[in-house]
């Protein structure tokens, strides 16, 4: 399991420069003038010169890497050029909110996506039904998905919150995580609980339900491959309730391409969730991405694209060590 660790460690480690990399040639790639847009349409060409210098973007390119990737190994993400703030206290500041939001999601998708897997595997009549719901649900979008939760639990039967993440007329508690349900918790506050569960409900469920289907897709499809092994009918042959035998025999030997459909499925509910945001008006990195791409503000576009990249590349180490976990001949491998 060691080899294993060290071998997706150097790998993690290569992607992260890769993708710093990418970054770094789309930053430079894009037509758009972040001197411009800092001083204005109306300012003379002479300030625009001044402040691409001061700036630096009128050093040659290599140099300007050099600068950049020098920055990142400092953790020095510049200012942003619309907030005038450090992009490291913008992203500290938006990320809870997300963080929260992907961390609710990614539970919810993989609860959703484990508990219809096994009813596929498991029923014959009612995974037939569910089958037929899986592929109607994979057709819809998740923006669709989230106007439509909208008309039903906001606007038609007035459930749940569609904007926001806590009521305004509650007091946000100071840290410690920034995670209103666990802050909530912490300091004692239900209300404030309830309120941020509440708000999350809708958000979450939109990003959760494609990442859930495809989930359930992928486990139901091992779990019908692994209930044909050998070592399966022995257990049954044994006396074992089909029950017994999918949670204990089958389902860790089937879970491989299920954990590697959730990491890759992170990934899409992390780019998914720029528009989530925006759709229920969610103060997160989808806000804050959304309204620096307006100001063609580079420093916050590309802080927080490294954010996202890196965390869906963390994801992904992550899940390949549980598959070594799960399936001892990975770690051969």
């Amino acid at each position: 399991m060691g080899a294993v660790l060290a071998r997706r460690l150097v790998a993690l480690i290569a992607v992260l420069i890769g993708l710093s990399v990418i970054v770094f040639v789309l930053q430079t790639a894009i037509p758009a003038d972040p001197a411009r847009a800092m001083v204005g349409a109306s300012a003379s060409p002479q300030v625009v010169a001044a402040k691409r210098h001061e700036l630096g973007y009128d050093k040659p390119l290599p140099q300007r890497f050099a600068d950049f990737a020098g920055r990142l190994v400092q953790g020095d993400l510049q200012s942003s050029l619309r907030t005038r703030n450090p992009v490291a206290d913008d992203l500290a500041t938006f990320a809870p909110a997300t963080l929260e939001l992907a961390l609710v999601s990614a539970a919810l998708a993989a609860a959703m996506g484990a508990g219809l897997g096994l009813l596929l595997a498991g029923g014959r009549r009612a995974a037939r039904i569910v089958r037929l719901g899986l592929v109607a649900g994979a057709s819809v979008p998740a923006f669709l998905s989230a106007l439509l939760a909208i008309v039903v639990f906001y606007s038609g039967l007035h459930l749940l919150p569609a904007a926001g993440r806590v009521s305004d007329t509650l007091v946000l508690p100071d840290g410690p995580t920034k995670l209103l349900l666990v802050d909530s918790l912490l300091h004692g506050e239900p209300n404030l609980f309830l309120s941020a569960l509440a708000h999350l409900i809708l958000p979450a469920f939109t990003l959760a339900l494609l990442p859930a289907l495809a989930i359930a897709r992928t486990l139901s499809t091992s779990l019908d491959r692994v209930l044909r092994e050998d070592y399966v009918r022995t257990a049954r042959s044994k006396g074992l309730r089909e029950r017994k035998v999918l949670l204990r025999h089958a389902l860790r030997n089937a879970s491989g391409p299920a954990l590697t459909m959730g990491g890759l499925q992170f990934g899409l509910l992390l780019g998914g969730i720029v528009v989530v945001e925006q759709i229920f008006a969610w103060p997160g990195l989808g806000l804050y991405l959304d309204q620096s791409i307006a100001y063609s503000d580079f420093p916050a576009i590309t802080g927080t694209t490294l954010l996202l990249g890196g965390a869906y590349v963390v994801v992904n180490f992550v899940v390949d060590l549980a598959q070594a976990w799960a399936d001892p001949r990975i770690r051969t491998i």
